[in-house]
């Protein structure tokens, strides 16, 4: 049987999501080569991090909203500098 599911678990796998979209694979996957960039799939994801985040403002605890804060900034600046390097 497998464990409960906490908020920290779900943010961290759209997280990770969000990061596989941007072309990153993630710490300890199998594999040599990254996954294939898809911004849309990276944005679809960062937009539910920002969603899930208003939705559980004053229900989180004080490490889930560091975890948060600290996850939506790396994605969405990462986001942000691999758009800059994509040609269009």
């Amino acid at each position: 049987m497998s464990e409960k599911i906490d908020l920290t678990t779900f943010v961290l796998s759209i997280a990770s999501a969000a990061y596989m979209g941007l072309g990153v694979k993630p710490t300890g996957a199998p594999g040599g080569e990254n996954p294939a960039l898809n911004l849309d799939l990276a944005k679809q994801n960062i937009d539910l991090l920002e969603l899930i985040y208003e939705k559980t403002r004053g229900n989180r605890t004080p490490d889930e909203d560091r975890l948060f804060d600290q996850l939506m900034f790396e994605v969405r600046m990462r986001y942000v500098e691999t758009l800059k390097k994509t040609p269009r």
